[in-house]
């Protein structure tokens, strides 16, 4: 059983005004590691309900991810990515998956769109999928060839449905109740028109009965073997919403990939919150070493002071946490990033770790900052106590020199790089440098109160003895320094970079788009639709684009690409899109393909090598570079043939046609009432509304860091204030009034607010600059207003947070 020793409850109980910065910073730390926790656990565990597949116990599906697998043996390694659209399987499969025993039947489903002459959308379905889902005829009879069967509407009416292979005639056989406007076609005929021959969604088997969900699964997995995977239970919803996967994705990554470094930072933070708490008592381990106490007790008092205050700080942290993950995830959920179904997976492992991992934190700092006064002499201690050390540590200046170098080469490495790589081999710069700022605080201190309190010494009593202050207590002027740093420095790069990236986007848009007139439509437009906007008075081209993304083999990953597939000529597209054509020339046939030209050199790929493509239901393909481009970034990265897409999309209908010429009014006629036509200027502010999500979660992250930075700053200069009352009593003593004392404390408080942003700056620059170097090809765009809130915020929250306890601290002090 623990029991607190006298030295360690006597310390808490008597002098609790010491251990308020510990438990402040403590807390933050556990509040941004449970609530990347909580979030990282949601990503692992999340999935819906199945909906549609609830009344089919077993349900044999394609891999909806594409593999890269590289290596050998061994060194075999498998880098799955979810499939932009949805994979499918061969509807030759369906046959093996209905003879396996204990399956009463398999029904191939399939899920497409198709529109009436009124443009109103459809989800089209084969009748087959009724057996599970439910759906029942209220009217006439199921459909045959040529025949469906709707929800609303006349039997034996005949109705013209636009499919992906154009308008089509079929005649009304009978009604069904359901929730959304549905057309239900006879199996065959659904797979023939989806846009995707002789492929399916999926295979529903249904069980006879006597036989379980868990027999027959293995069963059929065994009957289809790598050509499908079976699913049964909750994993039976993933396959209806395939933007689960992204949303694991996403949550995953923000749990653990941003979890990680801003976990990172909170901790070391915390530790050396605790490292100067420690610190500020060397004067009582002075005294206490002097009347006999042994180090070991030392550190065991340090140790359990540790013990007594980091669970509750811990725990009280936990609770806020719950409550920033809880909004996150709400935030996301209502901007469409993860499906309504999913909830938010709250248990006591991620309260626990981040419980356990500030203890750990507050034991290890505490050890360490306690070893030095452990293990001085008695009348050293008393000495050190009093005049700051000014040697350099032996441990902490070569590891601080090997993170400043570490930092430099990675900056070298990212300039040379260009894309994603720049971006990834740039994400370990701002961690090196803080760590370098963080080890060698003293000496940066240092140098930084002797370069910016040079103007000091020519500004008064106050501001000169500022300086001086600032030269002598390097140690205490670097507590303060680093977490400004940490906040200017994460904020600046995930803030900037973003802005970086719009600037280039929009400025490309507005370059790049040349056509007049826009016609969009979400549900798609018809396939005639671009001959009709051809063919409209004024016209002189028109073209059809078929937006949706394809993955590229990167760096050792799959990654994503924007991509436009186009029907018309390539004249007609140069008349309505400005590429900026690079290399070659723009062709749209079949098997050939223009790439922006960073993403080019990113693969390694110029005109005339093929480059390896994963279309949007992962299938493989390797079509030739005919031209490389400048303006990918706000037009799209990948530029191809609509007839190369078509059987590899949901829709194989184009959602927009630009025209050059015309007049919005014969467009619409020429859209009819399914598309809406758009002036050039509402489109780019249209197409610009996609960056929202990106600029909010860059805005969020840059809060959390750079709010809990700062909050950590100012508990730290709280706590700097508040250790110097024999210093200020003394100053007061020997003749100084309050306001010059206030006046030496502000401008101490400027000379640290400034020295950390100009360091973080340094920091956020030496990375930013690399980054957008390779995203954009330009330098990063720091708008001037969003960087002086910024310095304005620093040095506002510097001054505010010495202001209080420097009043307190003078209250009294011609009696100290």
């Amino acid at each position: 059983m623990f029991v607190p020793n006298g030295l360690a409850r006597a310390a808490v109980r008597f002098k609790p005004a010491a251990f308020v910065g510990t438990f402040v910073a403590l807390a933050m730390a556990a509040l941004i590691v449970s609530a990347c926790g909580i979030l990282l656990e949601t990503g692992l565990r999340a999935s819906v309900p199945p909906v549609r597949y609830a009344g089919a116990p077993v349900v044999a599906a394609a891999d909806q991810r594409a593999h890269l697998v590289t290596g050998h043996g061994e060194d075999r390694e498998d880098d799955p990515v979810p499939v932009p659209d949805r994979a499918r399987l061969d509807d030759s499969l369906v046959a093996q998956a209905r003879a396996v025993p204990g399956a009463r039947t398999a029904v191939p489903d399939v899920t497409f769109p198709v529109q009436k002459r009124t443009g109103e959308p459809l989800t089209a379905h084969g009748w087959g999928s009724t057996a599970f889902t439910g759906e029942r005829l209220t009217a006439g009879h199921a459909p045959r060839q040529g025949e469906v069967v709707l929800t609303e509407g006349t039997v034996g009416d005949r109705v013209t449905l636009t499919t992906a292979g154009g308008p089509r005639t079929f005649r009304v056989s009978g009604l069904a109740g359901t929730g959304g406007p549905t057309a239900w076609f006879a199996d065959t005929e659904a797979v023939r028109i989806s846009g995707h021959p002789a492929r399916i969604d999926a295979i529903a088997v249904l069980p006879e009965d006597g036989t379980s969900a868990d027999t027959l699964r293995s069963r059929v997995a065994h009957a289809l073997g790598k050509h499908a995977q079976v699913h049964t239970g909750d994993d039976r919803g993933a396959l209806e919403d395939p933007s689960l996967a992204e949303s694991r994705e996403m949550l995953i990554a923000l749990g653990g990939s941003f979890g990680g470094t801003a976990t990172t930072v909170a901790v070391f933070t915390a530790m050396g919150t605790v490292a100067l708490s420690v610190a500020q008592r060397a004067r009582e381990f002075a005294l206490l070493r002097a009347i006999g106490t042994t180090p070991r007790q030392i550190r065991r008092s340090v140790a359990t002071e540790t013990l007594l205050v980091a669970p509750l700080a811990g725990l009280t942290g936990c609770l806020p946490g719950i409550a920033l993950a809880r909004w996150w995830f709400g935030q996301l959920r209502d901007k469409g990033a993860i499906p309504q179904a999913v909830g938010l997976s709250v248990s006591w492992i991620p309260l626990l770790s981040a419980v356990g991992t500030v203890l750990v934190a507050a034991l290890v700092a505490g050890y360490a900052a306690a070893r030095r006064p452990a293990r001085t002499k008695p009348g050293q201690a008393l000495v050190e106590a009093s005049v700051e050390r000014l040697r350099p540590g032996w441990i902490r200046t070569p590891l601080g020199i090997a993170a400043a170098v570490g930092g430099a080469v990675c900056a070298g490495l990212a300039a040379s790089l260009s894309g994603e790589d720049a971006a990834n081999a740039a994400l370990g710069i701002v961690m090196l440098f803080m760590l370098s700022v963080a080890l060698l605080g003293p000496l940066v201190a240092r140098a930084c109160a002797a370069l910016f309190g040079l103007p000091l010494r020519g500004a008064g009593a106050s501001a000169s003895l500022a300086a001086a202050n600032s030269r002598t207590n390097a140690r205490r002027m670097a507590s303060a320094i680093t977490p400004i740093v940490l906040a200017v420095a994460f904020s600046s790069v995930l803030v900037f970079l973003h802005t970086s990236e719009e600037r280039v986007t929009r400025q490309q848009q507005r370059d790049g788009i040349v056509a007049d007139h826009i016609v969009t439509s979400e549900a798609g437009l018809a396939p005639d639709t671009v001959r009709k906007a051809a063919e409209a008075p004024e016209v002189t081209a028109a073209v059809g684009l078929l937006r949706t993304e394809v993955l590229y083999r990167g760096d050792g990953t799959l990654d994503s690409a924007s991509t436009q597939g186009i029907t018309g000529s390539p004249r007609d597209l140069a008349r309505v899109q400005d590429l900026k054509v690079e290399k070659g020339a723009l062709s749209l046939r079949r098997g050939e393909v223009a790439v922006d030209a960073s993403l080019a050199a990113n693969v390694g790929v110029g005109v005339g090598d093929r480059i390896e493509l994963r279309l949007p239901d992962g299938t493989k393909t390797s079509p030739r570079v005919v031209a490389t481009y400048g303006r990918g970034m706000g037009l799209s990265q990948i530029t191809m043939a609509h007839a190369d897409l078509a059987t590899h999309v949901t829709s194989a209908l184009v959602t927009e046609v630009w025209t050059r010429g015309g007049t919005a009014r014969g467009l619409a006629k020429a859209a009819g009432e399914s598309g809406t036509v758009l002036a050039r200027g509402d489109y780019t502010a249209a197409r610009s509304l996609d960056l929202e999500l990106n600029e909010w979660a860059n805005t969020v992250m840059a809060a959390v860091l750079g709010g809990f930075a700062a909050v950590a700053a100012a508990n730290t200069l709280v706590m700097t204030v508040l250790d110097r009352r024999r210093e200020l009593g003394t100053l007061r003593l020997i003749g100084s009034t309050r306001r010059q004392v206030m006046r030496m404390i502000r401008w101490e408080a400027l000379l640290v607010a400034l020295a950390g942003v100009a360091l973080g700056t340094a920091i956020a620059l030496a990375t930013l600059v690399p980054m957008t170097k390779g995203l954009t090809g330009q330098a990063p765009y720091i708008p001037p207003l969003v960087y002086g809130s910024f310095v304005a915020a620093v040095v506002i929250l510097g001054l505010t947070a010495v202001t209080a306890p420097a009043r307190a601290a003078l209250r009294g002090t011609l009696d100290a």
